[in-house]
Order: C-alpha cells, then sequence, then structure tokens
C-alpha cells in the first residue's frame, strides 16, 4: 500500500493506475437525495467523563483535535431527516427503505452491467465541530441483499459557509450485483477524496459536516438494506515527526488470546483481489479480530475457497472488503463494513495516544492499528502502510502485536518496543531510507466490538476518540 500527503501532511493512498478513471464513472451516479443541505441545527457534543479516579489530559500537546460521531439506535435515525427511509423501532435495528421517492440507473463501471434501482434517502443531524477539521473517514455497519446496495456522501461546510458533496463510498456486502468501489477523481480548490478519506485543501477546513446514507434495491425487488450503525471521524492533526514519550499503563502485562493469522502464506492467491497474500494486511488483521469475538465465515461461506488452502477465512476477508475502485483490501470503511456483516460493531477511529490503546487492551478490546516505518526502525521489514492488530502490551510496557506481516502463522505473535509503536503510529511525516518523503497515519485504528459489550469511557473528552455513549443503545 503506497500514500500520499494530504494538506496537512497526512497520508493517504496514492490513486492506482486506472482507478481514478473508474472511480470517475462511478462518480457519474446521480445524487439520490437534495442538494446539500443547510447546516441544521448545532449539537452541544457532550461526552462522557473519565472513570473515576483519572484525570483526563487537556488534549493533544501539539494541539491536535479529534471528534468521533456515530449514529447507531432509534432515537439517533428519527433525529435525522428521512426520504422514504424508515427508522425501525427496537435495538439496532436500524434503517430501511420504508418507501422509494425514486429510480435511478446505475452502471456498475467494474462489471458492465447497467440496472434500474429505486431508493431511499436518510441526512444526519449536522454535527457542528468546534475546531476546523482537515480530514474525516465515514464508516458504516449494513447488510445488503442480493439486489441491494447503499451509498454513503458527506455534506460538507467549509469555514467560509461553501458546501460540498462528497461520495464516501460506493457499497454492498457481496460482489454479485455491484462491485463496491470508493470514487476517486473528486477534487476542488476545498478539498478532496482519497480513496476513503476526505482531506481539506491548504487554508481551508470543515466546520461542520452531515451523512446522507442512500439505501437502494432492484425495481419490482421488495429487499432492503438494512444500516445499523454511520458515522465519522473528523480530524485535524498539525504535521508530527515524532510524540511525547508515554510511560507504560493500565494494560502491562496483559495480553488478549488473538488468533494469529499470516498473511504471506496467502501470497499468489486470489491475485485479482488486491495482488493476493502479501498485500493483505488489513483484511488479515480485521479477520483476526473478528474471530476473537467469536464470529466469522461459515464453511458454506468458504466453500469457493480452494480447499488447500489454509486459513480461508483470510481469502474471505480479502474478497469482501476488496474495493474495486482502490484495487486493494486497505479502504478502512470497506474493511470495517466487512467485520460488521458478522453483526459486530466496526469503527475507524483516529486515537490520540498509546495510552488510549492501552485503555482498549484493558478492558479487553484489540485493536488494528496502521503505521508505516523503515526497516531500520522496524528491525524486519520497511512499509510504506502497514496494518497489524495490537493485543496487549508485556511487563515492560512494549507493544504486543499479532504481526500479519509473516511466514507462519507461528511467527506472527511480536513484540515491538513502545517508543518506536507510538512514533511510526502517531507521526504524520517520515524519511524514507532513500531520503524521499514518507506519510503516516496519525493514529487510525480499527476498533471492532460486539454491540453489547460497553466500551471504557473516552480518555479525552475534549478529543473523544470512541463512542461515549456506553453502546447503552
Amino acid at each position: 500500500m503506497t500514500d500520499r500527503r494530504g494538506s496537512d501532511g497526512m497520508s493517504r493512498r496514492v490513486v492506482l493506475a486506472g482507478g481514478a478513471a473508474a472511480g470517475a464513472v462511478a462518480a457519474g451516479f446521480a445524487a439520490a437525495g437534495p442538494a446539500a443541505a443547510a447546516q441544521s441545527r448545532t449539537e452541544a457534543g457532550a461526552v462522557a467523563g473519565t472513570e473515576a479516579g483519572t484525570v483526563a489530559p487537556a488534549g493533544n500537546a501539539d494541539g491536535a483535535r479529534v471528534r468521533f460521531d456515530r449514529w447507531t439506535s432509534w432515537a439517533d435515525f428519527v433525529s435525522g431527516h428521512s426520504e422514504g427511509a424508515l427508522a425501525l423501532p427496537g435495538r439496532r435495528l436500524g434503517v430501511v427503505i420504508g418507501q422509494p421517492i425514486g429510480q435511478v440507473s446505475y452502471t456498475d463501471p467494474y462489471l458492465n452491467t447497467t440496472a434500474e434501482y429505486e431508493y431511499a434517502v436518510w441526512t444526519s443531524p449536522s454535527r457542528r465541530l468546534d475546531f476546523g477539521a482537515t480530514q474525516l473517514t465515514a464508516h458504516w455497519n449494513a447488510e445488503t441483499p442480493q439486489g441491494t446496495y447503499i451509498k454513503v456522501e458527506l455534506l460538507a461546510s467549509m469555514e467560509d459557509g461553501h458546501q460540498d458533496t462528497w461520495v464516501m463510498g460506493i457499497w454492498a456486502s457481496g460482489d454479485g450485483d455491484i462491485d463496491r468501489t470508493s470514487v476517486n477523481g473528486q477534487s476542488n480548490a476545498y478539498g478532496e477524496i482519497d480513496t476513503d478519506t476526505w482531506s481539506s485543501e491548504t487554508g481551508h477546513s470543515l466546520r461542520s459536516y452531515k451523512l446522507r446514507l442512500t439505501l437502494l434495491r432492484r425495481v419490482g425487488s421488495h429487499a432492503s438494506p438494512r444500516v445499523w450503525q454511520i458515522g465519522a471521524t473528523a480530524s485535524a492533526v498539525p504535521n508530527r515527526t515524532t510524540v511525547p514519550a508515554t510511560t507504560p499503563g493500565p494494560a502491562t502485562g496483559i495480553t488478549l488470546n488473538v488468533k494469529p493469522y499470516a498473511q504471506n502464506i496467502h501470497k499468489g492467491q486470489y491475485v485479482q483481489y488486491g495482488g493476493g497474500g502479501e498485500a493483505w494486511c488489513s483484511p488479515t488483521s480485521t479477520e483476526m479480530v473478528v474471530e476473537f469475538w467469536g464470529k466469522g465465515p461459515s464453511a458454506d461461506q468458504l466453500a469457493w475457497v480452494d480447499p488447500t488452502y489454509a486459513d480461508p477465512s483470510v481469502d474471505q476477508a480479502a474478497r469482501f472488503s476488496y474495493d474495486y475502485g482502490y484495487e486493494g483490501t486497505g479502504n478502512w470503511p470497506f474493511t470495517c463494513a466487512y467485520a460488521a456483516t458478522y453483526g459486530l460493531d466496526a469503527m475507524v477511529v483516529r486515537l490520540n495516544s498509546l495510552h488510549e490503546v492501552e485503555v482498549l487492551i484493558a478492558a479487553g478490546f484489540p485493536v488494528v492499528t496502521s503505521q508505516s516505518f523503515t526497516k531500520a526502525e522496524n528491525g524486519y521489514y520497511a512499509s510504506d502502510g502497514h496494518l497489524w492488530a495490537v493485543i496487549g502490551f508485556d511487563a515492560n510496557g512494549d507493544v504486543i502485536v499479532n504481526d500479519p506481516a509473516s511466514n507462519s502463522d507461528d511467527n506472527v505473535y511480536t513484540v515491538y518496543p513502545r517508543r518506536m509503536f507510538e512514533t511510526v503510529w502517531l507521526r504524520t511525516n517520515y524519511t524514507k531510507a532513500d531520503g524521499s518523503p514518507g506519510y503516516g497515519s496519525g493514529g487510525i485504528a480499527y476498533l471492532i466490538k460486539p454491540h453489547g459489550k460497553a466500551l471504557p469511557r473516552v480518555v479525552d473528552p475534549r478529543n473523544p476518540s470512541w463512542p461515549s455513549d456506553h453502546c447503552e443503545d
């Protein structure tokens, strides 16, 4: 996976050859809802306090800001604006097509098929930020029966009142009706979409936003997509080549029992999904966490995989997180959406510090993190962008990961020095061994969990990086 610099120095993926052209075709999908509406009510954005006996930091030392928001309960969905969409009363039932409001033709640029769909639209309440965001990544948890799919859009309001609509993804859990895709080729003077992340252009920032969800089904069908969670992480992280060192915290000496999977044993398998196992760090890490929670594909779902292949669930994860526009398996929201198809809550988050990872591990939650590094830093290999599963901390506070970049499952368990880990994960910029610039994720992670398992309270209420509602909906 290759990275490129955003307007604030943050990294994201390069538009692969052919991806931009295909994305431009996908962008021709007609907007199914109204034009970006004027900003609605302002939300107070209150978050839960810290655990008794702890003191939350006043904020990131370098002024970085983060805000996570999601809509997942019946009350959340009825607070939005529905045009033919129906919020289902009950725990975690989500929103579906109630009464379609129109029809649209969609031509899949990868399957080369055209079909007619009817649709309904749900738009979130406005989220006003108390800072100017320079990046936003959305996520969604959904099921899409045969003949259905969803489109997710960002309705952005900028610092000067300018408004834009950005397609964040066209998605289906399967690959029989449409091929899920990001939509590259979207850019203007205010920002751009790079695969799965919106970034502002220099001098501009996001001050409020809505998420618009379009639910689509084949004309004549009575099936409906069902979305039970949709949300986003908005952030403003300044350029950083290092971060302050932290001391070992509450997860010291804790290791979670996460089954190891090696991506490299899948080298050469199903190369149509991003080049084969050597490129499958994101789905491999995600599958480890999915199965930690006792979920995963059934024997019937795995029937398509060559029976001679070991760990076939990794092949499954790669196929069903693959982004046909990006031409890879590293789309953050798509990978989380795959995890959610097993009934889990799966979110793209931006964490503020390694301490927050420790809080999550201590509470029993493994965390998938995204980082880049040189061989000298890692000690084994270099990567412009790699994901692994953090599963614990040793007695010295060093970080225990299941690193999928291994040639056997037995070699996945790895301990990385604490200082090395927090630097390569939290920074935004570094210099590669050849002297060229490299870019880091700035703290991106996947948080995957059962809906009924409550998260710990947010560590920094000013910068809430995961849900503050304790999942009691």
